[in-house]
């Protein structure tokens, strides 16, 4: 199982973004995918989930301008970042999570400049 974000870049506060992470393999139908990310000198943090029948759930610190989503013909899961604040910087990850464990995609680096 291999995941691959993408969607990373520099954008300025007040700006949007698309991050997509796809994943090979045969699991995605199987799996919860989450959005977590790394903000500079921090630890990881829990950013949003979606489950196989499409709930979603949010960190409180971008409830209401960030939305999760996956289309599962495409084994794709998104992260559409509205109102970035310069507090959003940070590498983020995608992570597919089943019965038996989890596999983790590899960073896309998000910069909001003030």
């Amino acid at each position: 199982v291999q995941l691959q974000a993408s969607g990373g870049g520099l954008v300025q506060a007040g700006g949007s973004l698309r991050l997509s992470c796809v994943v090979s393999g045969s699991i995605f139908s199987l799996a919860t995918m989450d959005w977590y990310r790394q903000p500079p000198g921090k630890q990881r943090e829990f950013i949003a989930a979606v489950d196989t029948g499409g709930t979603t759930n949010y960190a409180d610190s971008v409830k209401g301008r960030f939305t999760i989503s996956r289309d599962n013909a495409k084994n794709t899961v998104y992260l559409q970042m509205n109102s970035l604040k310069p507090e959003d910087t940070a590498d983020y990850y995608c992570n597919a999570r089943l019965p038996w464990g989890s596999h983790w995609g590899q960073g896309t680096q998000v910069t909001v400049s003030s």
